[in-house]
């Protein structure tokens, strides 16, 4: 059957308001937070982009039980709104969906593919500043940062709509001379995507622009704690012309729907951005179908300071590699190597510029430190933070919740970390910056090394020939005096447990194409 995409208006929007007891701001702050968040949720609403209903090929769809699931504000505990808590019904649908509009979105032309990613980007740019307090409001970044996600995540789209004109093949020069010999490269066909919330715009375009570049159809499973930007963004891809089932849309319940996209053998790739946990279970349930399957996982990123490094880049690289986004991004730097010789004028410089960091509601001015996405990731801190001065650590600076309340928590800074504290092995997924010391070149590579992950690391030094030894470390992503590295033209993955593939540049493409041998036989003259 096919569907059509309906332009009408979402079911009747309610905003809900539900402030959270639990750590809760003073009553006067929480009245002017709640205040401001309902204030640009309403002018989302106007702007038709406070969108609540799953897309399932080309029509807004509730779930099919009528269940929902609510969507809170991480700042003030509000309730946003509610979406559907879709699960294997409404799964299964938007695949067949996918399945169905991919027999004609993979005949249209590269141009025109190109041509409706393009707009696609306009749309998202132009819409910039509501999509960054949609971001704001369900995931808790600063403004700013928000809205550079959204600059960052709509780079994806303007890339992979130029290189969805380049994908090339090869001629192969035939070993007989009766034949021809050629490489074709074709879209592998229904994509599942499943995207975390820390990015909940970027992760999406990541994902999605090299698939429909290439040709692909897409089921997109965004995070049940920030929807609404996934479906924000789906309504700026019907606005651009993407025909409908190309682009779908479910969430609810996760292990309905991955187990749904699992299964089924209509879908022929499954992409993932998540813990290395959930990436196992994904690569084991891929197995049953053989499908693609590309996984960018968890991180535990070091940050090698050198005693010949330049402190005040140290610093601020360091800063950004390990605060941006609260701490919540897998490539944030999770444990801070210092050399023995700059060891105590880094941890003071450092500690100086972290205790400058202003923390509080996303839509405040000058913040740059927003909440905890919920009371589940502080405790995750408190317990590492515990566990770390329970075995010698001293705490510099913060360790310890917020006077604001709710999930927000002080920048910290723990010196005398050692690597065999939890804080040192596993990602904390939060603002607190372990600073471990070594005095080796030697030392500190294998301390670096040491770890099951290898998505991202960072290095400090103003030595070249060491910046080249060191860079080769057992890691997907090197920042040589520099924190943030991210860009849609490099490529984007880790070594190891830290997953596999690649997204993001020229070698994104290759992650949603097969490539095919032809023989062209019997071609000699008659």
């Amino acid at each position: 059957m096919t569907l059509m995409i309906s332009r009408m208006a979402a079911r009747p929007f309610k905003l809900l308001s539900h402030l959270s007891s639990m750590h809760a701001p003073t009553p006067l702050l929480a009245r002017q937070i709640s205040m401001d968040a309902k204030g640009f949720a309403s002018r989302l609403v106007s702007a038709g982009l406070l969108r609540n209903q799953g897309l399932i090929g080309g029509k807004w769809s509730d779930a099919y039980d009528g269940n929902t699931i609510k969507v809170h504000n991480p700042a003030t505990g509000d309730v946003i709104t509610t979406v559907p808590c879709m699960g294997l019904n409404e799964t299964n649908d938007a695949i067949s969906a996918a399945y169905n509009a991919f027999s004609s979105w993979s005949k249209v032309t590269a141009a025109e593919r190109s041509k409706c990613l393009r707009k696609w980007y306009d749309l998202l740019i132009s819409h910039k500043e509501e999509l960054g307090q949609l971001i704001t409001l369900e995931q808790g970044k600063p403004l700013q940062e928000a809205m550079g996600e959204v600059t960052y995540g709509a780079g994806f789209i303007e890339f992979f709509a130029e290189e969805a004109k380049r994908v090339y093949g090869d001629i192969i020069p035939s070993p007989l001379a009766d034949r021809r010999m050629l490489v074709l490269k074709q879209p592998v066909g229904v994509v599942g995507a499943i995207t975390p919330w820390n990015f909940p715009l970027a992760m999406i375009t990541r994902k999605v622009g090299p698939a429909l570049a290439c040709g692909c159809t897409v089921v997109i499973k965004p995070s049940e704690l920030t929807p609404l930007t996934a479906l924000a963004a789906a309504e700026l891809a019907v606005q651009a012309g993407i025909p409908p089932g190309v682009v779908n849309v479910v969430m609810g319940n996760a292990s309905a729907i991955g187990d749904a996209l699992l299964a089924s053998p209509q879908v022929r790739k499954i992409t993932f951005t998540g813990s290395t946990a959930v990436g196992k279970k994904l690569m084991a349930g891929a197995a049953g179908t053989v499908k693609k399957i590309s996984l960018e996982l968890g991180g535990n990123a070091p940050c090698i300071v050198f005693d010949d490094a330049d402190l005040d880049v140290a610093v601020k690289g360091t800063l950004g590699a390990k605060f941006r986004n609260t701490g919540q991004t897998c490539v944030c730097a999770n444990r801070i190597i210092v050399q023995e010789g700059i060891y105590e004028k880094f941890v003071d410089a450092f500690s100086k510029a972290v205790q400058k960091l202003q923390v509080g509601h996303g839509f405040s001015e000058g913040v740059v430190q927003g909440p905890l996405i919920n009371e589940a990731a502080v405790q995750k801190v408190e317990s590492f933070v515990k566990d770390a001065t329970s075995k010698g650590a001293k705490v510099v600076l913060g360790a310890k919740r917020h006077s604001l309340g709710m999930t927000f928590y002080e920048p910290t800074v723990l010196s005398d970390v050692k690597s065999d504290m939890l804080i040192a092995r596993e990602e904390v997924f939060g603002p607190v910056a372990p600073v471990l010391r070594f005095k080796t070149e030697d030392e500190a590579l294998r301390m670096a090394n040491d770890t099951n992950a290898g998505l991202a690391a960072y290095i400090f030094t103003n030595n070249v020939q060491r910046s080249w030894r060191v860079a080769e470390a057992e890691y997907g992503l090197v920042g040589v005096n520099e924190g943030l590295i991210s860009t849609e033209v490099a490529p984007f993955g880790g070594v190891k447990q830290s997953g596999l593939g690649r997204e993001g540049s020229k070698y994104g493409m290759d992650e949603y194409l097969e490539v095919k041998y032809v023989c062209l036989g019997n071609m000699s003259s008659n």
